[in-house]
C-alpha cells in the first residue's frame, strides 16, 4: 500500500495498468490524446506488481487496473474516469493538478 501511495504522488497523473488490458490501453490513450503525459506502471511487468493489484483492490479500484490517481488521489478506475471525461470535469481536475495548462 505505501508503494502505491508514493508512487501515485510522484506525477500530477499515475495510471497503474497491465499491458495486456485494453481498457488500460483506451484510458491511457485518452490521457494522451489530451496532452497529459502520465506516469504509467504495468503491473504485469513489475516484480511487485501483484502486491500493487492487491493494495489498489484494498482502495476500492474494482476491477483493480486501470487505476488512476489524479493529483495524488485516487480517481477511480476506466468507467469512473470516462464518466468524468464525458462530463467535462476531467480537464477541470487534471488543470487543477498540474497536469494540463490550457
Amino acid at each position: 500500500m505505501d508503494r502505491v501511495s508514493k508512487l501515485a504522488s510522484q506525477k500530477a497523473v499515475v495510471i497503474f495498468s497491465k499491458s495486456t488490458c485494453c481498457m488500460c490501453h483506451a484510458v491511457k490513450s485518452l490521457f494522451y490524446e489530451l496532452g497529459v503525459s502520465p506516469a504509467i506502471y504495468e503491473l504485469d511487468e513489475d516484480s511487485r506488481g501483484k502486491e500493487m493489484e492487491r493494495a489498489l483492490a484494498r482502495l476500492g479500484c474494482s476491477p483493480a487496473v486501470p487505476a488512476v490517481f489524479i493529483g495524488g488521489k485516487f480517481v477511480g478506475s476506466a468507467n469512473t474516469v470516462m464518466t468524468y471525461h464525458l462530463s467535462g470535469s476531467l480537464k477541470r481536475m487534471l488543470k487543477d493538478a498540474g497536469a494540463l495548462w490550457l
